[in-house]
């Protein structure tokens, strides 16, 4: 089952133009959509929760039309966009008790775990988190309300390597079951050799390729100089590709 289908979105800006994204995330699988910034990561993201109104495609998600049911279909994503920031003199608990109440099944059980895994201090004003504790709570929120497909721009940005790969080990425990599904924008491709089952890859606005992470990589080894050996990782690939005239 498709968790998320993405068909022909586009959006226009005055110097930039997201063009016929179409992809699609199944049920209990980890997407990572690449890309150099700017290449449109967070505009497809923002386009496919209607925070940005797309100038076409259409978007179903769990087998609805995202559009007409909006309401329904955000009680099941969590969001973390790397840009959201909160009220600095706020406590983190404050935060929380108006958060939960916009879900339906709030789990208060799942969100002190998180806290206590994060080793964050619900007493703590925002302006005394760093970077990285911000997204951790961020993602700690996320988590908390039974979501069935989590959206990530940039989660892992400002997190030290210990706690970024404990994530990506979370990552895979979230899908195990089968029942969750994650998307998750990144430039550290590194994390997409540990935990990505799909790879989508945005240049320019336009999409390169999208599918199953040894296929995507298989379909770029054409990259490779004569008489080089082994195959190129996702980092190689991207790396060559952006710096080359690559037509779509």
């Amino acid at each position: 089952m498709d968790v998320l289908d993405v068909r022909g979105l586009t959006k226009h800006y005055t110097d930039f133009t997201l063009k016929d994204i179409t992809f699609s995330l199944k049920q209990g699988r980890i997407m990572g959509l690449i890309g150099k910034n700017g290449a449109g990561k967070t505009t497809t993201l923002k386009s496919i929760l209607n925070l940005v109104c797309p100038d076409a495609g259409t978007i179903e998600m769990f087998g609805q039309d995202f559009r007409k049911n909006e309401e329904s279909c955000k009680q099941n994503i969590g969001v973390v966009l790397g840009e959201i920031d909160f009220y600095k003199h706020k406590r983190l608990s404050d935060i929380t008790d108006v958060t939960k109440r916009f879900y339906e099944n709030w789990d208060e059980d799942a969100y002190q775990r998180y806290l206590k895994t994060f080793s964050l201090n619900p007493r703590k004003r925002v302006k005394e988190l760093s970077s990285g504790m911000k997204v951790k709570y961020m993602i700690a929120l996320a988590l908390s309300h039974s979501a069935r497909l989590l959206i990530f721009d940039e989660p892992t940005s400002g997190l030290d390597p210990v706690f970024r790969d404990d994530l990506l080990g979370l990552f895979r425990q979230l899908v195990k079951s089968g029942e969750r599904s994650i998307l998750y924008s990144t430039h550290i491709t590194s994390d997409l050799e540990k935990c990505a089952d799909d790879i989508t890859y945005i240049k320019d606005g336009r999409l390169l390729r999208s599918a199953e992470k040894s296929e995507f990589i298989k379909s770029f080894q054409y990259l490779k100089e004569p008489g080089e050996k082994g195959e190129l990782t996702l980092e190689e690939i991207m790396i060559r590709t952006e710096r080359r005239n690559y037509n779509v």
